[in-house]
C-alpha cells in the first residue's frame, strides 16, 4: 500500500469524563495533536493520563464527552474498515487456526475465496508464520499470538493502524524482535501508525513523533519529534537525550 493512500488522524479538544460513586471522573481534557499519513507515532505518558482512553476514542470504541477525533476529515463515531486495531491482550479465536484467524475479518467482509486466501497467505507470510498457519493460538508463543494480531488487522488493508501496548506481554527478547519486525511492515506498506506504550524505550526507537501527556486530567504536555535515522538503538547519538526528555516530561 502506497503512503498517498494512508490517512491522516486529527484530535481537535478531546475531553472524555466518568460518572463514578466519589463524583465525576476527568479521563481526558483539551487533548489536540494530528498523525500525518504514513506518520508513526507513539504516545507515551504516567499511569492516570488517559493513554487507553484516548486510545479508544480515537477507535471509535468509545465516544468523547468534548471534542472529535477525524479520520481523513470525516468524524469518528465507531470503528470502521479504514482502522486495524491491536491489542495487547491476543483476542484471537481459540477454535481457528492462524489462517483462520487472519481471515475473519476478510469472510466478515464478504471477500470472495481466492481473494481472500491470496490476501491470507500474503500476510501470513509477511509476519514470518508459514509455518504456523495451521497452528491454533494454543499452540502458540506471545510473541507468534502477536503477529496473528497483526496480521488479522492488516488483512482488511486498513490505511490506519492502532495498537494498545501490543508488545507489554511478551519477553524482552520477543519484544526487540517484534519491534523490528513491524517496523519493517510498516517500512513496506506505509501505514499510519499511533501506537500507546508505556515504555520510554519503545517509543524512541519506533516513533517519527512522541506525544508525552500529562495526568489528572490526561492531556498533551509535550510533542517530542525523534530524529535519530533509523534502525536506532540506544547507543545512537540522540537517542539517550530524547529517552531523557521524555522521561523529564512525564515525571514532572
Amino acid at each position: 500500500m502506497a503512503i498517498d493512500d494512508a490517512s491522516r488522524v486529527r484530535v481537535e479538544d478531546v475531553g472524555k469524563r466518568y460518572d463514578s460513586d466519589q463524583g465525576p471522573v476527568q479521563a481526558l481534557e483539551g487533548v489536540s495533536f494530528e498523525v500525518e499519513p504514513g506518520e508513526f507515532v507513539c504516545l507515551v505518558g504516567p499511569s492516570g493520563s488517559g493513554k487507553t482512553t484516548l486510545f479508544r476514542v480515537v477507535a471509535g470504541l468509545e465516544r468523547p464527552t468534548s471534542g472529535t477525533v477525524y479520520l481523513d476529515d470525516d468524524p469518528v463515531t465507531e470503528p470502521n474498515a479504514d482502522m486495524g486495531i491491536v491489542f495487547q491482550e491476543y483476542h484471537l479465536f481459540p477454535w481457528r487456526t492462524v489462517r483462520g484467524n487472519v481471515g475473519f475479518g476478510l469472510e466478515k467482509g464478504g471477500v470472495p475465496a481466492d481473494e481472500r486466501e491470496r490476501r491470507v497467505q500474503e500476510l501470513i507470510d509477511l509476519v514470518g508464520l508459514a509455518e504456523f498457519e495451521g497452528s491454533y493460538p494454543k499452540e502458540l508463543s506471545g510473541g507468534m499470538k502477536q503477529r496473528v494480531g497483526l496480521a488479522r488487522a492488516l488483512a482488511v488493508d486498513p490505511a490506519l493502524l492502532l495498537m494498545d501496548e501490543p508488545f507489554g506481554a511478551v519477553d524482552a527478547q520477543t519484544k526487540e524482535m517484534l519491534q523490528d519486525e513491524l517496523l519493517d511492515i510498516w517500512g513496506r506498506t506505509g501505514k499510519t501508525v499511533l501506537f500507546v506504550t508505556h515504555d520510554i524505550e519503545e517509543a524512541v526507537k519506533l516513533a517519527d513523533r512522541v506525544v508525552v501527556m500529562d495526568a489528572d486530567p490526561g492531556r498533551v504536555s509535550e510533542i517530542v519529534e525523534i530524529d535519530v535515522p533509523r534502525p536506532r538503538s540506544r547507543t545512537d547519538d540522540g537517542f539517550g537525550e530524547h529517552y531523557e526528555r521524555i522521561l523529564d516530561l512525564i515525571r514532572d
